[in-house]
């Protein structure tokens, strides 16, 4: 426990302690008890602390680990003071005084909440759990409202007190710093989204669609034809800790009053979905994206984490499966050749930093083909002499569509970035790394492009519903670039790094892996992206491991089904 500053005097009231648990008796109509769990330790720490000397003029700012009672003590003001209504106790007791003012606000007058309940949990170092239990009241209707939250509680830099962690999602755990909650007819009415055979989309059937779900209702909700219901819903916004505006879609909480849902026709295969939400189950931090060569369809996408749509809006380093467009720029650019001799040494130093191949590999005499097969690096940052700094960004731009944050597949998306850099950075953008970021969705239509020969930005929902136009690139591949790049991938799928996960995945097919390393994290993230006939996929692990044992499999079991 840090040192306290002491106080001169005792207070006259204190919680009442019975059976280990602290009771603080609210006042207020609608209000309920609030019972903060974790017996004596978590009384009112000032009632126990001895007056200060007369003469005592500078007090020692506290400092060090929270004690036990400090995260309760706090934590029982603010969730009382919360739970009785009164503001601006309550902001006091965090260390954003501005923002949890605003948003508990808000929380009354905008969210029309009431009869607020706050039920503590089980303290964990300096966080504490909490359920809340209330009723959502709008125009005379009602409902019921129950969710569990936390909050952390840390010591204030400036005069040592402890005070709780303030962000948004201590109100809601959906909200985002600068979201706020809002109840009151829809901002846009309700969706029926059905896949591409008129079947109902809903996250009980396929649980990680929630977020393409609420992206499609706030793209298409006031066009499709509904009525708005009275919902409690999340604004997203932005915030001084979060500046900018989120690409995150409104959420809706609770229904007071259903609406009129308008329909919203996908792509989505059932049969393929289905298969993708099976497959991320099976994997932690796994995301998998199904396309259409030939026209761009989106046939599925699945995420095992819910809160956030790495299939479509992550930004990871691609790792070596960027290896697909930097060989198209050095086939085209003459550098490399499928069957001809190109060198693969164990390290290669350019720009100052020495790069070397996974356990240190090299492949004497082989051809471009062997190394892009085994995944040599250095095979790729060799060449970064012979090349200009913004080759391999206009190579991702011009001919597979990347980059140009111009994507509209009906729901938001971040559609690749490979920044122009130089020296060491450009250097490992050529295998994945450096600035380079891409999602499965980004690579999905990377192998799309291979497999149709000219790039189709992949879209969601048909361009003909809305009139939008889609993405294109501003040249295509030559022919010989072309032929080669796809007995590149096939070779890789039949003999290489990919060989393993492609078994029993029969016709015209190919592939590549990748494994990126990333700051922090005891194993790579596992990237893979293939094609087969008409399909092509592309999958990450996060922190999984190599491409090839963590991805592969997920990507092959869907090009296994067909489309």
């Amino acid at each position: 426990m840090g040192n306290r500053r002491r106080v001169a005097g005792r207070r006259n009231t204190r919680p009442v302690v019975v059976g280990g648990v602290i009771a603080a008796v609210v006042g207020g109509a609608g209000l309920g008890a609030y019972a903060l769990y974790g017996g004596g330790a978590a009384a009112d720490d000032r009632a126990h602390t001895p007056s200060a000397s007369a003469g005592q003029k500078e007090q020692e700012i506290p400092s060090g680990p929270l004690s036990a009672t400090e995260v309760t003590s706090t934590a029982r003001t603010f969730l009382t003071a919360w739970q009785q209504g009164r503001v601006p106790q309550a902001a006091a007791a965090t260390d954003d005084t501005a923002a949890a003012a605003a948003l508990l606000t808000g929380y009354t007058k905008d969210a029309h909440i009431k009869d607020v309940t706050l039920t503590p949990g089980t303290r964990t170092g300096d966080k504490v759990s909490f359920s809340v239990r209330a009723t959502v009241s709008y125009k005379g209707t009602e409902k019921p409202l129950a969710y569990g939250s936390a909050l952390t509680v840390v010591r204030s830099g400036t005069d040592g007190k402890p005070r709780v962690d303030w962000h948004s999602s201590v109100v809601h755990p959906d909200l985002r710093d600068g979201d706020t909650l809002v109840t009151g007819a829809s901002g846009t009415p309700p969706i029926k989204a059905v896949d591409r055979d008129g079947g109902e989309l809903t996250t009980a059937a396929y649980p990680s669609l929630g977020t393409v779900l609420d992206g499609l209702r706030e793209k298409y909700g006031k066009t499709a034809g509904g009525t708005a219901g009275i919902e409690l819903r999340v604004v997203r916004g932005t915030s001084a800790k979060s500046p900018k505006a989120s690409k995150a879609s409104d959420k809706t909480l609770l229904e007071l009053s259903k609406g009129t849902p308008g329909t919203v026709r996908t792509t989505l295969s059932p049969k393929l979905q289905a298969a993708a939400e099976r497959q991320v189950a099976k994997k932690a931090r796994s995301s998998v994206v199904v396309v259409r060569p030939s026209t761009g369809e989106i046939l599925a996408a699945a995420n095992a984490s819910r809160g956030f749509n790495t299939a479509f809006q992550g930004s990871l380093a691609p790792g070596s499966t960027m290896k697909v467009i930097t060989s198209s720029l050095l086939i085209e650019k003459k550098l490399a050749s499928a069957d001809k001799a190109h060198p693969c040494p164990k390290y290669f130093t350019y720009g100052g930093w020495k790069f070397q191949n996974d356990d240190k590999f090299q492949i004497k005499g082989g051809t471009f083909k062997a190394s892009f097969a085994r995944s040599c690096n250095t095979a790729f940052i060799s060449q970064a002499p012979k090349l200009d700094d913004d080759d391999l960004t206009r190579q991702a731009r011009e001919v597979f569509g990347l980059g140009m944050n111009n994507w509209a597949i009906g729901v938001p998306t971040f559609d690749g970035s490979v920044p122009v850099q130089s020296a060491a950075q450009m250097g490992a953008s050529l295998i994945g790394q450096g600035g380079v970021r891409m999602n499965p969705l980004n690579m999905a239509s990377v192998s799309a492009t291979v497999a149709s020969g000219t790039f189709k930005q992949p879209y969601l929902v048909s361009p003909a519903v809305d009139d939008r136009k889609l993405a294109t690139a501003s040249r295509t591949m030559s022919a010989g670039t072309l032929s080669q790049l796809r007995e590149l991938m096939a070779y890789t799928a039949d003999y290489g790094t990919a060989a393993e996960a492609m078994s029993g995945v029969t016709g015209n097919a190919g592939a590549k892996t990748g494994s990126a390393e990333v700051d922090g994290q005891k194993k790579p993230n596992g990237w893979f992206t293939a094609y087969r006939g008409d399909l092509a996929a592309a999958g990450v692990v996060q922190q999984g491991g190599h491409g090839g044992e963590t991805a592969g499999p997920i990507v092959a079991a869907l090009l296994k089904l067909g489309g």
